[in-house]
C-alpha cells in the first residue's frame, strides 16, 4: 500500500503521534507480537492496546495475522518508508532562514 493519497497519509500519520502507538511501533519493529506481549511490556489493560491496534491497522501502518488461537501484529514498514520519504522530501524544501520570505503588505 503506498501512502500517496493526502487523507492516507494524514491518517498513518496521525495513528503514529499518540505515544502509546509509537511505543508500539518501536516494539512491533524488532519482533511481531500479540497483545498478550504488549500488554505486558507496555503496562496498558488490554482492551486499550486492542484499541491503539485497531487504529494502527486502520491507517495501514500494522498488519495482522492469525497464528493458532492468538493474532499476531507487524509493522508495514512500505507505510513507514512512504511517509519517511514524504517528510525528507518536505524538508529539502525548507529555504534557508530569511530567503524567500513572503512580504506582509
Amino acid at each position: 500500500m503506498s501512502v500517496n493519497i493526502k487523507g492516507e497519509r494524514s491518517g498513518a500519520l496521525k495513528s503514529l503521534a499518540d505515544p502509546a502507538r509509537w511505543e508500539i511501533v518501536e516494539r512491533l519493529a524488532a519482533e511481531e507480537l500479540c497483545v498478550c506481549h504488549l500488554v505486558e511490556e507496555l503496562g496498558l489493560p488490554q482492551p486499550l492496546v486492542s484499541h491503539h491496534l485497531k487504529v494502527l491497522r486502520n491507517a495501514g501502518v500494522v498488519e495482522s495475522e492469525r497464528y493458532k488461537q492468538w493474532i499476531y501484529y507487524r509493522l508495514n514498514p512500505e507505510v513507514l518508508t512512504d511517509i519517511g520519504h514524504e517528510l525528507t522530501r518536505i524538508a529539502e524544501t525548507v529555504p534557508p532562514a530569511k530567503h524567500r520570505r513572503r512580504p506582509c503588505e
